[in-house]
């Protein structure tokens, strides 16, 4: 597949911006900079921040095992994933494939790309019907959007109906993996030099405990990379962030065992869940929550606010009528959520 192929003419005549410090990547120790319009005077912030993100990258690189060529880092994954939209889709021509129930920032962001949207609904078991999806695919789809494991769902969908796709659709597929972290499967960043087409989405809001500095991640061969960094603002990731980013991350085992007390904690939440009474099924789970079918949906997420329990409303999502999804927490704050949903038995 010719991804040159797939650029918008207008990003692939596109002359990027240069930054000060993308001109100046020699040895900062000792240098005076007097480039940029800076403020002189030192209090950890007042320098732009490496516009590259160079010491991140460099430890992301050694985690996932990829070379730092095939990363590019978002102002959370929303800024990653409106980078591919303004990188492969034409306004007003264009459209992408997405497979609810799915993270609902896609179709956001097509609307406001203004780029058409083609549904095609998981089946029963929340996977995706592979014939029918490349079958809905026309000329003017770009972009096939897979969320596995699956946001709201919880589950992955099988290697065999991925490979299939990204195989045979004809544009970028972007797999968004948030929560690989918390399943068993791997990483589709293995299969990145098997697959010009394919980009991986994470982020460090989940297993790594980071939602709040906004930190996505894109992985994809050097020549889409090179394409997204030609359209990203100069300094999208912040001094601030890329420090408390690379902070975590170099503390040993920080994430490992965190992510092992969360999905203990799903397990013991799953086995207590089941003597819940009004609720008739729990789907299976590769993520940090539980979605699971109640009787009334809009009823019981009212109650568990009244209670002070905040969880998420799925039922008005295809295939997920009266279902909630509750995110694993604490011991404690899943031992309050058990009793709180106990004590509604007979309300």
């Amino acid at each position: 597949m010719n991804i040159q192929n797939l650029i918008r003419p207008t990003i692939k005549a596109l002359k990027p911006y240069s930054s000060a410090r993308d001109e100046f990547q020699g040895v900062t120790d000792n240098m005076v900079f007097l480039d940029a319009n800076e403020n002189p005077f030192e209090n950890g912030v007042n320098r732009y921040p490496d516009p590259q993100q160079g010491k991140l990258k460099a430890i992301l690189s050694e985690i996932k095992g990829i070379s730092a060529k095939n990363i590019l880092l978002g102002n959370g994954s929303d800024e990653v994933l409106d980078l591919i939209f303004r990188a492969f889709c034409e306004p007003n021509q264009d459209n992408i494939v997405i497979l609810p129930p799915t993270y609902g920032m896609y179709e956001v962001l097509a609307n406001l790309n203004a780029i058409g949207i083609k549904k095609v609904n998981l089946d029963a078991d929340f996977q995706p019907k592979v014939e029918e999806i490349l079958n809905t695919a026309d000329a003017n789809s770009k972009v096939l959007f897979i969320c596995s494991p699956n946001n709201p769902s919880g589950n992955s969908f099988t290697t065999e109906a991925i490979e299939t796709l990204v195989s045979s659709f004809k544009g970028i597929v972007v797999i968004d993996e948030a929560y690989i972290d918390f399943s068993n499967a791997e990483s589709w960043i293995s299969k990145l030099d098997q697959y010009p087409n394919l980009i991986v989405s994470q982020t460090l809001s989940k297993a790594y405990a980071m939602a709040g500095i906004r930190l996505g991640i894109c992985y994809a061969s050097t020549e889409i990379i090179t394409v997204l960094n030609t359209i990203k603002p100069p300094y999208n990731i912040n001094e601030l962030t890329q420090k408390k980013a690379i902070e975590l991350l170099n503390i040993k085992d920080l994430a490992s065992n965190q992510i092992a007390d969360i999905l203990k904690e799903r397990s013991a939440l799953i086995s207590e869940l089941k003597s819940i009474s009004y609720i008739s099924k729990i789907y299976p789970t590769d993520a940090n929550f539980v979605l699971v079918k109640v009787d009334d949906a809009n009823k019981r997420y009212n109650q568990l606010i009244e209670k002070g329990i905040v969880i998420r409303n799925r039922t008005t999502q295809p295939g997920c009528e009266n279902t909630l999804r509750l995110t694993v927490g604490t011991s404690e704050e899943n031992k309050i959520l058990i009793n709180v949903l106990q004590g509604l038995e007979t309300l």
